[in-house]
């Protein structure tokens, strides 16, 4: 029998899960703060999620798997200890977004496992910016793969190909086969020498290519030299400050030296500054001098000090400030071909990372002076401009006209859509690509603004929380035809159904699909891997439909791993 699967705080994300098993036929019941509107009360128990009577109602002493997909992590912690005290040997899947507190839950707790939507919907944000329409992602080899869905058309370069020809190349992993006439699996297919018709459907992983990260010391002091009419907007009260600081010394300069005390130009401008200053200098100057000189050197010194203070003022200001890292994260924007980041949020901050460790050049926006991520996103050497990305100027100062895609991740859709269109009215052929929190709108907004991407990161990321629950560690995941698949790991044990099994019969028996396996520290894949029987301690990196992960559900919980 199938496990019972309970899905805690149902949201939008939540909401998302929840749908997503019960569309994969899998035994769910929902937790809920109100009742939900076309939803029997068996299905949705409605009361307090952290509360014992809540979870008893829903069968939490029964329950193979707890999702809670809460948005606050403190309630989320309380839910699944709650719940670990009704039921110890519960599965827990937890969402927070405190990343470094799920790890070390993860490490603490036995089959608990902690997803962030931040994490799992930034890598799609990032494939899009990249020109990837992705459907999903995959972890492959120690990389992030983006996986696209192609489609056979007239024109299409594959149509007619064996799929046997696309099994051997190591940057493109087929994962799943859709014919459009009969069902027939992807080992199937490939070892019958199917051809590519049109209509059929190809679910490939694309290996990604990351780009060398050159620093060239003389393209950074160019690309300073360039910007220095930058300068203008940040150190304007600087330079005129010391601006009317010169006049003042001068003037006193001139005075000295043109009055009857038979000062050399270096004497008077040496007392001058001295006297402004309050470094001090010769006194005995002015003591034998006239009258209207020493009446001269009175205003001198009040103007100068005055002067010399403000003008320290600002100095301090624009160096120790907030003002020089302005200037100077303006002075570092690139030219031309880089990603701007509009919104330092959760998921803007990965996104940034994930564009800097492939090499891209990336420039950030925010508006928050104070926002947490702003020192870590400038300890990698990456300019963020503050300021509201939806004026045209702060545009205008990360050069949108040459960049390669923008980005509007903030934590507000209506801001998110403003700054959108601003872009694409500054530059209509960069593109753009959008967050917006309401999945059910996400499309409608890229049908009428015909941006390139909309995406939401509850619709991005609830497959793979839906699949966690359903088959341990997920590696990827995706959704095709309304079918939910997933890629994982599969440690072989001596009790594991695919035991001394040959791989090529699994697939085909199974309708799963086998990507890669290691053993040994060793890795087998492409033909090797079809005709390779399974040994205990065995890994084998595979996809299968989520309706068939029941599967390998067996007692032992640790038959997966990452």
């Amino acid at each position: 029998m199938k496990p019972r699967i309970i899905v805690c705080g149902l949201e939008r994300t939540g909401y998302k899960i929840f749908r997503l098993l019960r569309q994969q036929g899998a035994f769910v019941v929902g937790i809920h703060h109100k009742p939900i509107s076309g939803e029997a009360a068996g299905d949705v128990i409605i009361g307090s999620l952290c509360a014992a009577a809540t979870l008893t109602a829903a069968g939490i002493q029964e329950a193979h798997t707890l999702v809670i997909a809460g948005a606050e992590d403190e309630l989320n912690l309380s839910i699944m200890m709650q719940a670990r005290v009704l039921n110890p040997h519960i599965r827990v899947i937890n969402r927070l977004y405190n990343t470094n507190l799920g790890e070390r839950l993860d490490k603490t707790l036995t089959d608990h496992l902690s997803m962030s939507v931040v994490g799992l919907a930034a890598p799609l944000f990032t494939f899009a910016a990249l020109g990837n329409q992705a459907i999903g992602q995959i972890k492959l080899y120690d990389q992030t793969w983006p996986i696209q869905e192609v489609y056979i058309d007239e024109s299409h370069p594959w149509l007619g190909r064996q799929l046997s020809d696309l099994w051997e190349d190591p940057t493109r992993m087929p994962i799943y086969y859709l014919p459009l006439e009969g069902e027939m699996n992807l080992i199937s297919a490939v070892l019958s020498g199917q051809e590519l018709k049109i209509g059929d459907r190809l679910i490939i992983g694309i290996q990604p290519r990351i780009r060398p990260i050159r620093r060239s010391l003389i393209k950074k002091f160019l690309k300073i030299l360039t910007s220095l009419r930058q300068f203008q907007q940040h150190g304007q009260s600087v330079v005129v400050g010391a601006i009317v600081l010169m006049v003042v010394i001068l003037t006193a300069t001139l005075t000295y030296m043109s009055t009857e005390l038979s000062l050399s130009v270096v004497d008077a401008l040496y007392f001058s500054v001295g006297m402004i200053t309050g470094a001090g200098g010769n006194d005995q100057v002015v003591e034998n001098a006239p009258n209207s000189i020493k009446l001269f050197t009175v205003v001198i010194m009040l103007v100068g000090a005055v002067v010399i203070g403000i003008w320290y003022a600002m100095l301090t200001d624009f160096v120790l400030g907030s003002r020089f890292k302005q200037f100077w994260d303006v002075a570092r924007v690139p030219q031309r071909h880089h990603y701007i980041v509009c919104g330092l949020s959760g998921i803007g901050n990965r996104i940034v990372q994930q564009l800097h460790s492939t090499g891209h050049e990336v420039v950030a926006i925010e508006t928050d002076s104070n926002n947490r991520y702003i020192n870590s996103v400038r300890g990698l050497g990456i300019p963020v401009i503050q300021g509201d990305a939806s004026f045209r100027t702060i545009l205008q100062t990360s050069n949108v006209n040459t960049a390669a895609a923008v980005l509007t991740v903030t934590n507000n859709d209506a801001t998110n859509l403003e700054i959108a269109l601003k872009a694409k009215g500054l530059a209509p052929k960069i593109p753009v690509i959008v967050h917006y929190a309401d999945p059910d709108f996400a499309g409608m907004a890229k049908q009428v603004f015909d941006f390139e991407a909309v995406l939401s990161s509850a619709e991005l990321a609830a497959p793979a929380f839906a699949a966690a629950a359903l088959g341990g560690r997920i590696l990827g995941n995706g959704i095709t035809a309304d079918k939910l698949w997933v890629a994982f790991a599969t440690l072989i044990t001596p009790s594991h159904p695919f035991c001394h099994k040959l791989v090529k019969d699994i697939a085909m028996s199974a309708n799963c699909v086998p990507l890669y396996m290691e053993r040994n520290s060793q890795r087998v894949q492409g033909w090797d891997l079809l005709t390779t029987y399974l040994n205990e301690g065995d890994v084998l990196y595979l996809t299968m439909p989520a309706n068939r992960l029941y599967l390998l559900w067996r007692d032992e919980r640790c038959s997966t791993q990452v």
